[in-house]
C-alpha cells in the first residue's frame, strides 16, 4: 500500500499545512454562503428581506476577508521552512495546494464496461492502487521521496488521460477539486490537465521548501539549495508553457512568471553567498568588483519580481510580507553592491589592472546626463579612497532603507 507522510506527525511544516487545509475548507464554506446570499438578494422583492440579506452578505464578506487574511499570514510564515541553525537572509517557500478525496473507481469501471466492453471488476486492484497513490500524494514528505511520489502520480495521470480522457470527447467525467495555494479559493475542473498542473505545482512548491531548508553556511548546502530552486523554477516554467486557461490565480500566467523570476533570484542569491563563503582574499579588487556586479544583478532581479507582482493581478493574492521581504532584499543587495566596490577600492594597493579599469568604467556608465558626470577612473590612492568613501556612503543609505522597510513589515 502506498502512503504519504503521517498527517498526525507533530512537525512545524505539517501543522502549518494542516492549518492551511482547515482554512481552505472554511473559505469554501464562506464562499458558498456568500453565493447563496447573493442569489437570495437578487430574487428578493420585499424591501425588508433585501435589507436583512444585505446585512448577512456584509457579515459573510467580512468573515471571508478575515479567513483570507489568516491564510495570507500562514503563507507569510517563511521562517518555519528555514534552517534554524543559521542566521541568514530567509528564502521564500510555497505552501502546497490542497485537494479533496476523489472516488474514481466506480466511474472508470462503468466506462470500461460501457466503452471497452470488458468486466470492470477485473481492474479492481490497479484502480485501488491508483486511489492509494492519489491519497498518498496529498500528504507528501518534504524530501526526495515526496518528490518521487508526486512524479509517480503525475506519470500515472499521463496514461489515464490518454486512455479515458481523449481529446474532443470526455468519455470519463470526474470532478477534480483543488484549493488555490495563495487565496484558498476552491476550483473544480473535469479535465485531467488541471489535475496534472496542480500536481506539478506541488512538485515545484516542494522543491522550494526543500531548498529553503538547507544549511546555507556550507558550500554543499548552498549547492543543494541552488539545485532545488532551479528545479522549482523549471517546474513553474513548464506549467506556464504547457497549461493555459488556468482556473485559479496560482496557476495563472502572471503568477507563474513571478514565481519563476523569484526562484531564479533565490538561486542566484545562493550562488552569491557561495562566492562570499569561498572568498579567500577579501581585499582583491577584481573579486570585490565581481561580487559587486553579482549583488547588483540580484537586486535588479528582485526589483523585476516586485514589478511583475505590483503591475499585475498577482498583487491581490501575494502575501504582503513577501512584498516586504522582496523590498528588503532589493535594498540589501543594492547596499552590498556599493559596499564591495568601496571595500575593493579602499584596500587596493598598487596600480589598477586592465580588467579593474574596464569594470569601473562599466559600473559608472551614466545612462542619462553628460559624459562629465561620470566619475573618472581613480588612478591614485587618494582618488581611490575618495571614490570608495562615496560608494560606502551610498551603501549605508541603502542599508538604512532596507532596515526602514524591514521595520514596516508585519512580524
Amino acid at each position: 500500500r502506498i502512503v504519504g507522510s503521517d498527517t498526525h506527525a507533530v512537525t512545524c511544516r505539517g501543522k502549518l499545512q494542516s492549518k492551511r487545509s482547515k482554512l481552505n475548507v472554511e473559505i469554501n464554506k464562506a464562499m458558498m454562503l456568500r453565493s447563496g446570499a447573493e442569489n437570495l438578494h437578487k430574487a428578493s422583492t420585499d424591501a425588508k428581506t433585501k435589507e436583512n440579506v444585505s446585512l448577512e452578505l456584509r457579515f459573510v464578506n467580512s468573515s471571508l476577508q478575515l479567513l483570507k487574511e489568516q491564510l495570507a499570514e500562514l503563507n507569510s510564515s517563511v521562517e518555519i521552512y528555514q534552517n534554524r541553525e543559521e542566521v541568514v537572509m530567509p528564502m521564500i517557500p510555497l505552501g502546497l495546494k490542497e485537494t479533496k478525496e476523489l472516488e474514481l473507481r466506480d466511474s472508470i469501471k462503468r466506462l470500461i464496461e460501457d466503452h471497452y466492453h470488458e468486466d470492470g471488476e477485473e481492474y479492481e486492484d490497479p484502480l485501488a492502487e491508483l486511489m492509494d497513490l492519489r491519497q498518498a500524494m496529498r500528504t507528501p514528505t518534504r524530501d526526495s521521496h515526496g518528490i518521487s511520489l508526486l512524479f509517480q502520480y503525475y506519470n500515472h495521470l499521463h496514461f489515464v488521460e490518454r486512455r479515458f480522457f481523449t481529446q474532443g470527447r470526455n468519455i470519463c467525467r470526474l470532478y477534480f477539486e483543488w484549493y488555490d495555494s495563495l487565496t484558498g479559493v476552491p476550483c473544480i475542473q473535469t479535465t485531467v490537465a488541471f489535475e496534472k498542473a496542480s500536481v506539478l505545482f506541488n512538485i515545484g512548491s516542494l522543491y522550494t521548501q526543500i531548498g529553503a531548508r538547507y544549511d546555507r553556511t556550507t558550500e554543499d548546502g548552498l549547492d543543494s539549495a541552488v539545485d532545488n530552486f532551479l528545479r522549482a523554477a523549471g517546474t513553474f516554467e513548464f506549467i506556464k508553457e504547457n497549461f493555459s486557461h488556468a482556473p485559479s490565480s496560482d496557476l495563472g500566467t502572471d503568477c507563474l512568471r513571478m514565481l519563476v523570476q523569484l526562484m531564479l533570484g533565490q538561486a542566484r542569491e545562493c550562488l552569491f553567498e557561495k562566492s562570499v563563503l569561498g572568498l579567500e582574499d577579501g581585499n582583491d579588487l577584481d573579486l570585490c568588483l565581481e561580487l559587486s556586479q553579482e549583488a547588483a544583478h540580484i537586486s535588479a532581479t528582485y526589483d523585476e519580481v516586485l514589478r511583475t507582482a505590483i503591475d499585475t493581478t498577482v498583487k491581490e493574492c501575494m502575501p504582503y510580507s513577501w512584498l516586504c521581504l522582496l523590498q528588503v532584499k532589493r535594498e540589501h543587495y543594492r547596499a552590498l553592491a556599493d559596499y564591495y566596490v568601496a571595500k575593493g577600492l579602499v584596500n587596493h594597493q598598487g596600480e589598477l589592472t586592465e580588467r579593474a579599469v574596464e569594470t569601473l568604467q562599466y559600473l559608472h556608465d551614466v545612462q542619462q546626463g553628460d559624459e562629465d558626470e561620470r566619475p573618472a577612473v581613480p588612478r591614485t590612492e587618494e582618488q581611490r579612497r575618495y571614490l570608495g568613501r562615496a560608494h560606502l556612503r551610498e551603501a549605508l543609505l541603502m542599508h538604512e532603507e532596507a532596515l526602514r522597510v524591514n521595520r514596516m513589515c508585519p512580524d
